[in-house]
């Protein structure tokens, strides 16, 4: 009889609107694209809507975000930011179920969802030491990402084991965006000795660095090896392909969605640790080995 229901009413009478609010730092990041492609496709499986807030990595465009959500009456929110910590007391105020994406606080509403960092940057370590660096530098993401220094950490783990370590002076300040690996290039080997392999915070800034060893004439990998961290679509496609640590990134923004709908539910949740894995291609070799 072409009836149509009203949300709207259906909201009032349930106090429920079937949508999910997702602030992301960038949707312009691969990383994040494919984090976002697992909340809306299992969202849309499960009968919810998203409402996607992107900051382009501005804290108070994140706060004005999480205003508008809570306009919205989402029943819950996931959140993949760096710099929630600057933000989470609004989060809070909504008062539903809070899904934090590779982050973690203390609070009454907030889960997560966590790639396990730290073993991550064990992976990392392990690998370099087995094909023979010993002299690695490590290239940051944004100051506040604890997920940066946890990769940071698990590396130097490793290396301590193994009697060595990345020297401070050549753990170079990036942001996760490839500029910040063409400018890390520039402080790295503009020191009196060079590294023979660079761990990258992610794929992207991995990709400023290898395009800056090659401006410089170096040869990647017999030159200098160079380590990336996440797996973006991109990182096989590369010159040469990319060596990386993967994230199961559709699988943390479907892990999300779904712990969110338990919460929105009332049933028991705890928080999730995915393990990475290690991708071998062809950006690192033994110290002076040609592929």
């Amino acid at each position: 009889m072409g009836y149509t229901p009203s949300a709207i009413a259906r909201a009032m009478s349930t106090r429920r609107t079937h949508t999910v609010g997702l602030v992301v730092t960038t949707i312009a990041d691969p990383f994040v694209a494919e984090v976002v492609r697992g909340v809306e496709e299992t969202a849309l499986d499960r009968g919810y809507n998203v409402i996607l807030c992107d900051s382009t990595g501005d804290p108070s465009r994140e706060i004005a975000a999480v205003r508008t959500l809570r306009e919205k009456w989402v029943d819950a929110v996931i959140v993949t930011s760096s710099w929630v910590g600057d933000f989470y007391a609004q989060l809070a105020e909504i008062r539903v179920p809070v899904v934090l994406i590779n982050n973690q606080q203390a609070g009454e509403y907030s889960f997560s969802v966590r790639n396990d960092d730290l073993h991550g940057g064990h992976l990392a370590g392990q690998y370099l030491l087995e094909i023979g660096h010993r002299h690695i530098a490590y290239v940051t993401g944004p100051a506040q990402a604890t997920s940066s220094w946890l990769r940071l950490e698990g590396c130097q783990d490793v290396l301590h084991q193994a009697g060595t370590e990345i020297p401070q002076e050549w753990v170079a300040q990036g942001d996760g965006r490839p500029r910040s690996g063409e400018c890390a290039v520039a402080s790295l080997l503009g020191q009196w000795s060079r590294p023979s392999a660079i761990f990258c915070y992610n794929d992207m800034t991995a990709m400023g660095v290898l395009r800056a060893v090659k401006a410089r004439g170096l040869s990647v990998p017999r030159d200098i090896s160079i380590l990336g961290y996440d797996d973006i679509a991109a990182a096989p496609y590369l010159d040469p392909p990319l060596t990386t640590i993967a994230q199961a990134k559709y699988i943390l923004g479907q892990k999300a969605l779904e712990m969110a709908l338990d919460l929105i539910q009332g049933r028991p949740v705890a928080d999730i640790l995915l393990q990475p894995q290690l991708i071998v291609r062809e950006s690192c070799a033994a110290p002076g080995q040609r592929l």
